[in-house]
């Protein structure tokens, strides 16, 4: 099980304040299981909060990409996304009829990837793979 960050120490290093309206949307943060976009994010905080903006949603987003605590993603088609960031190494398929986001890994892939970089006189740094697709109609 992979340890939650403290999305609070990463605003505080940012300068920003904790509101109690950011932190439901760190709450929300902490226990998503999908990968939000930032309105979907406001959507769920103005559940708890029906005071809360999508302006401190965006602030609070930006604040912890640039402290380095969240990656933002940005899959075509669609708005950026949002995860945590230093999770374990996975890889992503996107719906593109649903926007949904499914994790995955694959030993074969990154051994895949590995080979190729190699023959090709390279170490990889970082990569990124997606996939999109369509659900099969059964």
């Amino acid at each position: 099980m992979e340890d939650k960050p403290d999305y609070e120490k990463e605003l505080r290093k940012s300068g920003l304040r904790i509101t109690r309206q950011r932190r439901i949307i760190l709450d929300l943060l902490n226990n998503n299981l999908d990968h939000p976009n930032a309105f979907e994010l406001f959507k769920r905080a103005s559940e708890k909060d029906p005071t809360i903006s999508l302006s401190t949603v965006y602030r609070t987003m930006k604040a912890l990409e640039e402290v380095g605590a969240i990656e933002r993603h940005e899959f075509e088609g669609g708005p950026s996304r949002f995860e945590q960031k230093n999770r374990e190494h996975h890889d992503h398929l996107i719906d593109i009829d649903t926007g949904d986001v499914i994790e995955f890994r694959s030993d074969l892939i990154e051994k895949l990837q590995e080979e190729i970089a190699h023959s090709l006189g390279y170490d990889i740094i970082h990569h990124r793979f997606e996939l999109y697709g369509k659900k099969r109609k059964r």
